[in-house]
């Protein structure tokens, strides 16, 4: 028992990805009632339409200039700090990371937000009261993202202490903003209602993970610059055209499906929101739980551990995600019934399948993206992450006009599947640089 108990503990990759896998689990429980929730309040689909296509411009934006850092270099960086028992180092990186990333995204946010009526014509197709209201959640968007800086900077100090918990919970908490803001904010606020709920949400997000890393040993500092800022800097680089990238493909299959009939834009996101519970439970957990302890077996050029925690991972990813796969074609109809899209079934569950297929190879690209980044190699990741975007955008677009909505499907798994082949086939030649010391 005591050692069925220390397999499962947070600080071991097995229980590391139960706890984030139990905690996604619940956030896309969460995410389901959500999406429930906002085709019940809003059957027309064209207010959800609005909604779920508003975050894109903002999305971009955070992820160019703000997750190409945290998501790549800054858990390996933390965990070089971790390794030498420096709590007072990775509070000094952790706390320059999110003075210096707000002040960057606030500024670029507000530029965007007193140019956005004049861009927003050029990112949608939607026209009259449904344009005023993208923009109008399109500046609220960008509010929220801005909380995200210090919610997400703070999210990979969770991750780097394996503190999984506070990291996998926040997510429940941001989305039950939304759907309180649905059901009690929307007979006041009218359509405001679901935006001003997840405003709300955020807050909620940002302050459970201040308690919880302060809690973890996180100690605040006014700093400005750090010395490891520059490399964060140098290190995101090429992440920052792989995230563009990846960004710019939901963007444009929303401007794709903006054009469609009502609804498009809501059963290509509902579509995928169903694949990527499947990709989130096992796929992202077993990733981040591993990023630690492969950030840090690099850090001591322990190659061999190294590629143990990586062959663990991925038997774990296949042997999960391909029954995964099959379940979730098989309950695709039930989707479409919890989240009252059975006015289009036939259409809901042709997308979900197409999008089903591409879990086993998005959930193995999550744990060979972070090999690469705790090796701090970037520009690989970039590159093959740019061709998934490409991919899918040039394959989705081609498409379109035959297919409609199932093109996007179609489009994204085509792109994941570029993207493990190239990834999966350059990671040995990287490995062999790692070497034990002496």
């Amino acid at each position: 028992m005591r050692s069925f108990t220390t397999q499962f503990g947070q600080h071991r990759i097995l229980g590391g990805a139960a706890v984030l896998a139990a905690t996604q689990f619940g956030a896309s429980l969460v995410g389901l009632l959500r999406d429930r929730t906002l085709t019940r309040v809003f059957p027309g689909l064209d207010t959800v339409d609005v909604y779920i296509a508003s975050f894109r411009p903002s999305d971009l934006l955070f992820q160019i200039t703000i997750m190409a850092g945290l998501s790549t270099v800054l858990v390996p960086l933390l965990a070089r700090y971790r390794a030498s028992d420096d709590a007072k180092g990775m509070s000094s990186l952790l706390s320059s990371v999110m003075a210096i990333g707000s002040l960057v995204f606030g500024l670029l946010a507000l530029l965007l937000a007193l140019s956005f009526r004049t861009i927003a014509p050029h990112l949608v197709q939607f026209t009259g009261d449904s344009l005023e209201l993208y923009i109008t959640f399109g500046r609220i968007a960008l509010l929220t993202n801005f909380l995200f800086v210090m919610g997400n900077a703070l999210g990979q100090y969770l991750i780097t202490v394996q503190r999984y918990w506070i990291y996998g919970l926040t997510p429940i908490f941001y989305t039950l903003g939304t759907i309180g803001g649905t059901l009690f904010l929307t007979p006041m606020y009218g359509q405001m209602g679901p935006m001003l709920g997840t405003l709300i949400g955020a807050f909620l997000y940002v302050l459970i993970r201040i308690v919880g890393s302060i809690h973890a040993g996180f100690r605040p500092m006014p700093l400005l610059w750090h010395q490891d800022i520059l490399t964060l800097g140098w290190l995101m680089l090429p992440r920052m055209f792989a995230l563009g990238a990846l960004q710019l493909e939901l963007l444009l299959f929303d401007t794709a499906a903006s054009g469609l009939p009502d609804g498009a834009v809501t059963i290509n996101a509902y579509s995928r929101n169903f694949q990527s519970v499947v990709v989130g439970v096992v796929g992202i957990a077993l990733a981040q739980s591993a990023f630690s302890l492969l950030s840090q077996a690099a850090a001591r050029s322990e190659r061999q551990r190294f590629i143990t925690y990586m062959r663990k991972g991925l038997v774990l990813l296949l042997l999960l995600t391909i029954p995964g796969t099959l379940a979730l074609i098989l309950a695709a109809p039930l989707a479409a019934r919890l989240v009252h899209l059975t006015h289009v079934v036939t259409v809901f569950t042709t997308c979900l399948t197409l999008y089903a297929i591409s879990i086993p190879f998005e959930s193995v690209n999550h744990l060979l993206l972070r090999a690469y980044y705790a090796l701090h190699r970037t520009t690989i990741p970039a590159v093959f992450s740019v061709l998934n975007g490409l991919s899918a955008i040039a394959i989705a677009w081609f498409l379109v006009p035959r297919y409609g909505v199932y093109a996007l499907a179609l489009g994204f798994t085509a792109g994941q599947l570029v993207q493990c082949a190239g990834l999966s086939l350059l990671l040995p030649s990287r490995l062999k640089r790692l070497r034990a010391p002496g």
